[in-house]
């Protein structure tokens, strides 16, 4: 009972901590990535035209549509320097409010009074010791142009422009360490995209329905372009999460298997152990059923308590996790300060199905065992 008990709750709490992890990698990807993406099948850029924006906004449940550029850039500041990936983004991309709870420094803000703001990341800020509030150095960006050349000067193999360091974001390390966000015309001019975009970015509407939203897109647009839902975007490792929680579930059983042989050989040492018992109640008239039904109740009775018991414990364990963070991540710079968890009442009702499974399938052969016992044995 104990063994199943143990086991049970290590089960719970496990599967508590993938669901949490997959929680929180989700809670990070929504602040960052868009609700729906556009992007094109085959090639990196398309023309967005008034027409084009025009059908988009025109589907029900699309609510507001943000224009993007993205590509690497070079970016310096004063004597530091680094590759990011520049996102040009419209300005209404604020009115998406992705980045209101993860600015960290600055304003939220992609041009003011007719000046352009860059929005950068955390990681980019430490790494260039960029000042906010020194607005005598700006953020110079650069980037390569994609033609051959036969002149000597440098100069003419790039294009360059400079903007202010506005704010600072910080969601994970990754974006932190890669991103800024500059105005659409900022990032328009420098590569030279004209009417040309990467992606369309989609925020719905309150109330209405992502995928009923993607099925309109779909269908307007055609095959030449991807519309991509938030989980889409990010559909391998969500994938890898699953599977990696498929194994984990799998291996963790293989721990209620192990208990549940005692449970086995308990009952078989028992019917040896109750021969003369079972014979004296089969000489009352105890039917065979009657007597495999006693054994078969006694490995429910131990299974169950000790999965009950392990259930609630585990249930117990992950509420202080949730509450208290008694473990924690082990890391200064980790995005939660202790082991996110996040319970599902699936996970419990598939872990006491597993264990009545492996019950039953355990119990039968010694319960089948003792009542052939109580069969009379003729001389």
């Amino acid at each position: 009972m104990v063994g199943i008990a143990f086991s049970t709750a290590a089960l719970i709490i496990v599967l508590s901590v993938f669901n949490g992890l997959e929680g929180l990698l989700r809670s990070l990807y929504t602040s960052f990535d868009p609700e729906i993406k556009i992007e094109l099948v085959k090639g990196k850029s398309f023309e967005v035209t008034v027409d084009l924006l025009s059908r988009i906004k025109s589907i029900s449940g699309v609510g507001i549509v943000t224009e993007v550029i993205e590509d690497y850039a070079y970016v310096r500041y004063r004597d530091a320097d680094m590759v990011v990936t520049m996102k040009g983004v419209s300005d209404n991309f604020i009115d998406q409010h992705r980045l209101d709870n993860h600015l960290v420094d600055g304003k939220l803000a992609l041009r003011e009074n007719g000046i352009k703001y860059a929005i950068i990341g955390r990681g980019v800020q430490y790494a260039l010791s960029v000042g906010i509030e020194e607005n005598i150095f700006p953020l110079r960006v650069f980037y390569i142009k994609k033609v051959k050349s036969t002149s000597m000067d440098p100069s003419k193999l790039y294009a360059q422009s400079a903007l202010q360091p506005g704010g600072v974001f910080s969601i994970e390390k990754t974006y932190d360490e890669n991103f800024i966000f500059v105005p659409l015309d900022f990032a328009k001019d420098l590569l030279n995209y004209g009417d040309k975009r990467t992606s369309l970015e989609i925020q719905t509407k309150a109330g209405n329905n992502i995928a009923d939203v993607q099925k309109a897109l779909n269908k307007t647009l055609g095959d030449s372009f991807r519309v991509l839902t938030n989980e889409e975007q990010h559909k391998d490792l969500y994938r890898l999460l699953k599977i990696e929680k498929l194994f984990t579930f799998l291996a963790l059983s293989m721990l209620i298997v192990v208990a549940s042989i005692n449970i086995f050989f308990s009952l078989m040492m028992l019917a040896l152990d109750k021969k003369k018992d079972i014979s004296i109640l089969s000489a009352l008239g105890a039917h065979e059923s009657f007597i495999q039904k006693i054994f078969l109740n006694e490995g429910a009775l131990i299974a169950f308590l000790g999965a009950g018991i392990g259930l609630v414990l585990g249930g117990v364990i992950c509420w202080l996790q949730d509450s208290f963070g008694l473990v924690g991540m082990g890391m200064e710079n980790a995005i939660v300060n202790s082991y996110p968890v996040e319970m599902k009442f699936t996970d419990f009702l598939l872990t006491a199905l597993v264990i009545i499974s492996i019950t039953a399938i355990v119990s039968f052969y010694p319960a089948r065992k003792a009542s052939s016992a109580s069969t009379p044995q003729h001389l």
